[in-house]
């Protein structure tokens, strides 16, 4: 689903349910998640073994997991990446560095945000034009996308600065592919892009689809 989305230099491996929640886990990853509960170690351990089945693919061999600043997950030289997990759904995406400058990805299920939630979330302009699609194409919930969306513009964002963004300082514009549960986004940043090479950033673009009760979006960072 996500695989999708992402350029084929990117190796992407998903899990549905459970599979992989019998994967060991390094003691300095189990460390971390001793007082979770069960949901969260479960979720924990799936998506590391779908970042480690990535390594695989990659010719990296598997090895922790662990994360850094922000929480964001430390990946071994030479490689960029990106994990995420809702409800029944894990994925990680891993790629060369030398061929994506930066990846983020992001996976919810599919339903309406909480009440209250968007506002804290969205721009003014962001929500006039979620309520424009609502019309035109009531089969997705725009809030959510809106949401997946912003997830991952910062997950591909903070590789490149070590910095945070906050929700208002992307505005998201998503157009959706006609008759298909699919289309594109561009994120323009409100505040000092990143420098990837010679160039400043002012905008991430990304795509995103529907399927199978989950919204997937995820965006690619050339290096040029």
């Amino acid at each position: 689903m996500i695989g999708e989305l992402l350029p084929q230099t990117v190796v992407t491996v998903e899990a549905y349910g459970n599979d992989g929640a019998d994967t060991p886990l390094y003691p300095e990853e189990a460390a971390l998640v001793t007082r979770a509960v069960a949901k969260r170690r479960r979720e924990f351990t799936v998506v590391r073994s779908c970042a480690r089945r990535a390594m695989e693919k990659l010719g990296v061999p598997p090895q922790p997991i662990l994360p850094g600043e922000r929480g964001a997950p430390r990946w071994p030289a030479g490689l960029a990446g990106s994990m995420t997990h809702c409800d029944g759904y894990c994925a990680a995406a891993l790629v060369r560095a030398t061929d994506l400058a930066s990846l983020g990805i992001d996976a919810e299920v599919h339903g309406p945000l909480p009440e209250g939630v968007l506002p804290a979330v969205s721009l003014p302009a962001e929500a006039e034009r979620l309520r424009r699609l609502a019309a035109q194409r009531p089969d997705v919930h725009w809030d959510r996308l809106l949401f997946s969306a912003k997830e991952s513009v910062y997950k591909a964002w903070f590789p490149l600065t070590g910095a945070w963004l906050d929700f208002a300082e992307a505005d998201i514009e998503i157009s959706a592919d006609p008759g298909e549960p699919r289309g594109t986004f561009r994120a323009t940043l409100l505040v000092p892009g990143p420098r990837v090479g010679a160039r400043r950033l002012g905008h991430f673009d990304g795509h995103w689809t529907a399927d199978r009760g989950l919204v997937a979006t995820a965006v690619a960072v050339p290096h040029d």
